[in-house]
């Protein structure tokens, strides 16, 4: 069981294939412009598309838009933030300081203010919120871009305990090394279509 993509086609997605299984990783890799973050926006539903989505065998069209974007999680490489303090974007934010800890930021994040947030801090903050209720599906968008090498291999084991726990993991990186280290399938996406196995 996991995430099932049949047939995915919007105005700049042709007719897209995938199949992720429970505690599976895939990377998705391919040319700046491809489509790549427009295709983990069509399969969260977050723009117009059609095409036979399935979580479990569960069609998404049996959900409700929200409920369907809270198990298929969409995680931009920018996260946005609309509330002054970093701890408000968190539904528990106490319960994320071990794991903020983690990937290198101290335990007092939860209370600073967002405007002070570097970008590489924005995008670790911006992931945990995005696992915090450890959702089956995780589209991950680019998600160490920001980061140094440190910050970027202690996000990665995250990403391998989430994937070790059950979630079906699929990943955009420019990276190949990246790529290697996180999954053991690769597909590839030229001019909105996607391809087998990446080289």
């Amino acid at each position: 069981m996991g995430l099932v993509v049949n047939g995915l086609t919007s105005k700049l997605l042709h007719d897209c294939h995938l199949a992720v299984e429970a505690g599976e990783a895939v990377t998705l890799q391919g040319a700046s412009g491809s489509g790549k973050t427009v295709f983990l926006r069509a399969v969260a539903d977050l723009d117009p598309n059609e095409g036979d989505i399935r979580l479990d065998d569960i069609p998404r069209t049996a959900m409700a838009g929200p409920e369907w974007r809270r198990k298929v999680r969409f995680v931009a490489a920018e996260a946005a933030w609309w509330l002054d303090r970093v701890g408000g974007h968190f539904r528990a934010p106490d319960a994320s300081v071990p794991l903020a800890c983690e990937i290198g930021l101290p335990a007092d994040c939860m209370g600073w203010e967002v405007a002070r947030l570097s970008t590489g801090e924005k995008q670790r903050l911006g992931f945990l919120r995005a696992i915090e209720d450890k959702p089956p599906v995780l589209l991950l968008d680019e998600p160490t871009s920001a980061l140094d090498e440190e910050a970027e291999r202690a996000v990665e084991g995250v990403i391998g305990r989430l994937r070790a726990d059950g979630a079906a993991i699929v990943l955009v990186t420019h990276s190949d090394a990246q790529a290697r280290r996180l999954a053991g399938r690769h597909v590839r996406m030229a001019g909105g279509r996607l391809f087998g196995e990446a080289a």
